[in-house]
């Protein structure tokens, strides 16, 4: 066993003042931006502050605010509104965070336990205070237990267990202002014992309410302007606010051995407490402080003049800072002689004094320091207290953000400190961690998206796509990886699928239709003719084996009746593609790469686990279908597709045109011509077929009464009485193959309903199904039925999924992925 002790941080997550995430946590660090709020008088009065404390010479109107504190997604975490009332925003916006920093770190919670251990603790529940009891009803509706449950510090991390379905330690850490560093020193530890696999560590602070001030008095560590200075002359205390933050941490070389992010690395922790030497209970201890660095340092094994930057405890206190200073000093002094190299700052400036989340806030801006290797700057500081020696230690405190510059060999190293009231004293070492660039597979690339509700479906493909233009560098493997195994899925989905980040961008910024995942099976629908074939599905024939072999065999078996190989047609050498393209324009050729490419594509989504429940062919693609029931075997259908082609090949030449019209409208076009309706598609969308002469005649008069209207792309009239030369040929082709009951319903092109046995294993079948109308709608309409499945569309192109959504009667949610192969179409 290895006897490295150095903990890995996989995941961050936290909201602070002015900050909604870690990014923007960052930017208002880096910046310089103070987080601190201050209020007008009517503010203040509207919030409930009386006139009399308002007028008081000594009100400071400040604090630093977290927003949206009132909001919560219950039903996400399976609370009903009622419930979420009742427990203190502390629990609610900590267990968010949790799921967040797991998420950050790729890794799904809900679905399977995780052997993740919880270690965190809040502040005093102001909520419970300020806003329950006052309201004097706490027994009705849930009662006092449920309250205690809802507000109590002891049910911050079982609750976040439980919801998260984490099966680790799960510890309530208390240590007042030094809780949440404690609680990260205490995750580490369980880590190192083995209790757990990953580890949640944070606190939370909500301060209510949160619009209003405090009095000052002096002495206290309170600020009698609403600014904290740390180590500045002027430093007379700090400010109040509110935060949460969490980390998720591995044992390190777990997290190299999984393949993890790592953000930065703990290389040794400490804790203490002051005991007896100290002038009061709520003073700080010099002795105190510098043996909980001395240790964490040695755990560490760094020496103090390899560490780059001190993140202070720092409440800007006149007692408090020149103790902090000459407790660290002690240490550094023992170790090395340099000055003025390591920089020193506290969060405090830019935020106030978070209470129970001061150490975890503190912790995440050196995490994210190290990892852009900038050192932002302390804020509020001009000159130093007189009571510090900075020209003489080993520290300075920036003024403004500065580049972290290190010797070339030596990595960035910084501690982090915080002291509670009470004397509880942490130490986090903490050191930089490099991310070696992973190869960036060529694409294209699966990514997938679920949310529980359209509006955050749609958000997050929004913020992903956002996410994806400020990081245009990110590897596009890794995220689609991500997306499919570490986020758990939820019922409305999405997906698209990509070959680079500006193609992904592209694809997100467009509107999609989500998906409703309440299906149970798949409904396949196969496309039919005219639609391209050249080269569809390329990179799958060029780089998977599977859908290779498929479509090779099929050409072998077929070479005989062609005189040719159709596999080279289809995916033709460079040299040859005009070629290919003017023999896949020809009806005899265009039939059977249909049916290879449809077959090959769900023989490969079979081997990949996915069985049709229902099958729907529209014209051409019933063959595959019926193939996919085992009526026909592939054999047998490739020799029938092929004679009936050319059999269409023989015939005189026609068209076809996609026309705006009912079913009913449509037919009053057909007197005194030889157009026959040759496709039903939806309640406002037929197919005309016919002579080129009377398609043409149609299409002028269509043009002329503004009505929309689409040449198809063949040459013969399908489904018109234009085939009745080839009927017999076709019969007779059936007659000699073999026909077998379905395995799989299919749905009938004729009738619109499902197809008996009868007529699927009658010759004269598919000799009517050659001739009459595609009844696409009423299939459509007998299939939307089956509620518990899922459609999708196999074929070159995606057209069925359009044609779907002309039908009023399909709900506007039910979506359909189209596979093809191209790398630019959704895919299930």
């Amino acid at each position: 066993m290895s006897n490295d002790t150095s903990i890995a941080i996989i995941g961050i997550a936290g909201r602070f003042p002015q900050a909604s995430d870690m990014d923007s946590f960052w930017d208002n660090l880096k910046n310089g931006q103070e987080g601190i709020t201050f209020f007008t008088d009517a503010e203040l009065l509207k919030a409930g502050v009386s006139p009399q404390e308002l007028s008081h010479p000594d009100y400071v109107k400040a604090r630093a605010v977290l927003e949206d504190v009132e909001l919560f997604d219950a039903e996400f975490f399976g609370y009903n509104s009622r419930e979420a009332q009742w427990m203190d925003p502390q629990h609610r916006i900590f267990l968010e965070q949790a799921h967040v920093a797991l998420e950050s770190a790729g890794y799904a919670c809900g679905e399977e336990p995780l052997n993740v251990g919880v270690f965190a603790g809040c502040s005093v529940s102001s909520y419970l205070l300020s806003n329950l009891l006052p309201s004097g009803d706490i027994d009705a509706g849930v009662g006092n237990m449920q309250v205690m449950i809802g507000n109590d510090k002891d049910y911050l991390a079982t609750r976040t267990s439980y919801k998260l379905n984490l099966t680790g330690p799960s510890l309530s850490v208390q240590t007042a202002c030094s809780t949440s560093l404690t609680a990260v020193h205490v995750a580490c530890q369980s880590l190192l014992g083995g209790e757990c696999d990953m580890a949640l560590a944070g606190g939370s602070c909500v301060s209510l309410p949160q619009v209003s001030g405090y009095l000052y008095q002096e002495g206290s560590i309170a600020s009698p302007d609403g600014h904290c200075r740390p180590f500045d002359e002027q430093a007379k205390g700090t400010n109040g606010g509110s935060g949460v933050g969490v980390v998720l941490l591995k044992r390190f070389e777990d997290a190299i051995t999984d393949g993890d992010h790592i953000y930065a690395v703990i290389k040794g922790s400490a804790i203490n407490n002051d005991g007896a030497d100290k002038v009061g209970f709520t003073a700080p201890s010099q002795n105190g402080q510098a043996a909980v660095i001395a240790e964490a340092l040695a755990l560490a094994n760094i020496d103090a003049s390899e560490i780059g930057y001190i993140e202070a405890h720092g409440t800007a206190t006149p007692v408090g800072d020149p103790i902090e200073v000459a407790a660290l000093s002690q240490v550094f002094q023992k170790s090395t002689q340099n000055i003025g190299y390591c920089a020193i700052g506290s969060i405090k400036s830019n935020l106030g004094h978070l209470d129970a989340a001061a150490g975890i806030a503190g912790l995440l801006k050196t995490i994210l320091a190290l990892k852009n290797r900038q050192i932002p700057a302390s804020l509020n500081f001009n000159r130093p207290n007189p009571k510090i020696k900075f020209e003489n230690g080993p520290f300075y405190v920036p003024s403004k953000t500065i580049d972290w510059h290190t010797k070339e060999s030596q990595p960035r190293r910084a501690g982090v400190s915080s002291f509670g009231i009470g004397g509880s004293n942490v130490h986090v070492v903490l050191e930089e961690f490099v991310n070696q660039p992973q190869e960036n597979l060529q694409g294209p690339h699966l990514l997938i998206f679920s949310a529980k509700s359209p509006e955050a479906l749609s958000k997050m493909r929004e913020n992903f796509a956002r996410y994806l233009e400020l990081n245009p560098s990110v590897n596009l493997a890794d995220a689609a990886h991500t997306l499919q195994v570490g986020r758990r899925t939820f019922q409305y989905r999405l997906s698209i699928v990509a070959t680079d980040v500006a193609d992904a961008v592209d694809q997100l910024r467009m509107r999609h239709e989500p998906t409703l995942a309440n299906a149970t099976g798949v409904a396949l629908l196969f496309t039919g003719q005219g639609v391209p074939l050249l080269n569809i599905g390329r990179t799958l024939y060029d780089e998977v084996e599977h859908f290779k072999n498929t479509v090779n065999e099929c050409s072998q078996w077929l070479e005989p009746e062609l005189g040719l190989s159709i596999a080279r047609i289809i995916y033709p050498d460079e040299d040859n593609v005009s070629n290919a393209e003017k023999a896949l324009s020809e009806t005899k050729l265009a039939q059977p790469a249909l049916l290879i490419i449809e077959y090959a594509l769900t023989r490969l989504l079979q081997q990949c686990g996915i069985e049709p429940q229902a099958l729907l062919g529209h014209s051409l693609g019933q063959y595959c279908a019926a193939v996919i029931a085992n009526i026909f075997s592939i054999q047998d259908a490739l020799l029938l597709v092929a004679r009936r082609g050319a059999a269409m090949q023989s015939l005189e030449q026609g068209g076809m045109t996609a026309v705006q019209l009912s079913e009913n409208d449509a037919r009053a076009y057909l007197i005194d011509t030889t157009l026959d309706v040759a496709a039903i598609n939806s309640h406002d969308s037929c197919v005309f077929a016919g002579l080129e002469s009377d398609i043409k005649a149609l299409e002028i008069k269509l043009e002329e009464k503004g009505i929309a209207f689409k040449r198809a792309q063949v040459n013969r009239a399908f489904h018109s009485s234009m085939t009745d030369p080839c009927l017999d040929v076709i019969e007779n082709a059936t007659k000699k193959v073999q026909r077998h009951s379905g395995t799989i319903p299919v749905l009938c092109n004729i009738s619109g309903a499902w197809l008996s046995n009868e007529d699927a294993c009658h010759p004269s079948y598919w000799s009517r199904h050659t001739r009459a109308s595609v009844r696409f709608s009423d299939c459509l309409q007998t299939l939307a039925q089956q509620s518990d499945l899922q459609w999708l569309e196999i074929g070159p192109a995606p057209i069925l999924s359009g044609l779907v959504r002309r039908n009023q009667f399909i709900d506007p949610i039910r979506h359909v992925p189209s596979f093809s192969g191209k790398g630019q179409q959704d895919f299930l």
